[in-house]
């Protein structure tokens, strides 16, 4: 009987998932990238790009490897009140390894965010439960990619690759006999089925290399969600003061996890200064497609109880309605710049370029997003405002610093500051459960990101 809690726990967590797009969307991939606002599709070649854009692969100057961490104290409020969505954090990883097949480049790469939380995590939420559908729980999903890219010609690369996404789905059986008056005598089992489901979506890109000039990128990733379930089967006989009453009761639920909208993004990188990078984007993502996150169940109750025995058996619950989310496509603009001119020490000469053995880059980057989310009037309450972020970074790279270490030692840093105007919303009827509410928010955002490259 004491792990009955358990079962229904894991009935909680599921029936009502979240459903969000990953990790990079909202907060990066990779120290530079993060600090230049994400306005890389035209200038990433580290581990980030096979998020960004994987035909930059092809740039990389030799074998990398990364590992970081980063972390986004995130506080969102309703009507003042903070509503205590969780924080972001999580490892991040890569590897590229760049290459020849025959006279062409080539290059691959693997790239991860695993949330320091555990791989998968879900909350449930009724649909008229106020959230911040775009933020809340959505470091608790694994993001892995892997990509390819080529040089097929001196001006043109290209690449394309495969991401995941993984979020948990599961079953539970309980059978045996309760005692109501003496439920420590009952003998009950339980049987809980979980495992991790992975979605794949595509990502592919392509790079124009203008030269004298500095490089046109466009990026394609396609939309993904997770089909979440659970199935939920109680059998048993329930004894009361001397009376058998057998029982049945299944549950179905069913929602949409783990959302990611496709989304197109353009940029221009601007390199006629030496040492100068001043890069432009623009993304397009296909919110209006988004599902609502709400679960349908359908349940079912048989009781067979004695004859002459007085039960009265509950109507069966009427299937919820469920409302659409109606969201908006939003186009998104990002710029970043980056100086590497700071450079300082002896002569290096790494991968055909001669440097210093010291280098001291400076970032910065701002990106706006229009919320995609409508004004809530009516039964749903999903919370979202426009996002103004505001990033920076610098780093310190070390060119040959070992006879072991041929090419640099890389350690890149970030911190973005985002800022959620004042939304205010007024429901349609007066007797509305929640009410009109006014919505604001800030977030802090930190990470690192140490890379050996040979």
């Amino acid at each position: 009987m004491r792990r009955l809690p358990l079962s229904l726990s894991l009935l909680l967590l599921l029936v009502g998932a979240e459903a969000r797009a990953s990790v990079p969307d909202h907060y990066g991939f990779g120290s530079r990238s993060a600090a230049m606002a994400g306005a890389v599709t035209a200038d990433a070649s580290d581990f980030s790009a096979g998020y960004y854009n994987p035909a930059g692969l092809t740039e990389a100057p030799g074998i990398e490897i990364s590992g970081g961490y980063m972390y986004t104290a995130q506080r969102l409020r309703v009507g003042g009140a903070d509503n205590e969505v969780d924080d972001v954090r999580g490892l991040v990883a890569g590897v590229v390894a760049p290459g020849r097949v025959g006279p062409v480049p080539f290059a691959f790469s693997v790239g991860l965010h695993l949330p320091d939380h555990g791989i998968s995590f879900i909350k449930a939420r009724r649909q008229g439960v106020p959230r911040w559908e775009l933020y809340d729980a959505r470091a608790q999903l694994l993001y892995l990619e892997a990509a390819v890219a080529i040089r097929p010609l001196p001006w043109l690369e290209l690449g394309g690759g495969i991401a995941y996404l993984s979020a948990t789905r599961g079953s539970f059986d309980i059978r045996g006999r309760a005692d109501l008056i003496s439920p420590f005598d009952s003998e009950l089992e339980h049987e809980v089925d979980a495992d991790l489901t992975a979605v794949r979506f595509p990502q592919a890109g392509m790079r124009l290399l203008l030269e004298g000039f500095g490089a046109l990128g466009a990026t394609y990733r396609g939309e993904s969600k997770l089909d979440l379930s659970l199935d939920a089967h109680l059998e048993g006989i329930v004894e009361f003061a001397g009376i058998d009453v057998p029982l049945l009761y299944e549950i179905e639920a069913r929602t949409i996890a783990a959302f990611t909208p496709q989304q197109l993004a353009v940029g221009l990188s601007f390199q006629r200064v030496p040492l100068l990078h001043v890069n432009v984007d623009v993304t397009w993502m296909n919110w209006s497609a988004y599902e609502s996150p709400t679960a349908t169940i359908a349940a079912k109750l048989e009781v067979d109880p004695p004859e002459g025995t007085p039960v009265e058996l509950p109507e069966q619950p009427a299937p919820q309605i469920i409302v659409p989310p109606r969201f908006r496509d939003r186009l998104v603009p990002r710029i970043g710049v980056e100086y590497r001119g700071a450079r300082v020490g002896p002569p290096r000469r790494v991968h055909g370029e001669d440097t210093k053995l010291v280098e001291i880059p400076i970032r910065a980057g701002y990106v706006y997003e229009p919320t995609p989310i409508p004004d809530q009037t009516g039964e749903t309450n999903f919370i979202d405002n426009d996002r103004h972020t505001w990033t920076i970074g610098t780093g310190v790279t070390l060119n040959r610093p070992f006879d072991e270490i041929p090419g640099s030692l890389r350690l890149d840093a970030h911190a973005s500051f985002s800022y959620l105007p004042e939304r205010t919303i007024v429901k349609d009827s007066p007797a509305d459960f929640i009410g009109d509410y006014v919505a604001d928010g800030t977030m802090f955002g930190v990470g690192g990101t140490l890379t050996v490259s040979f």
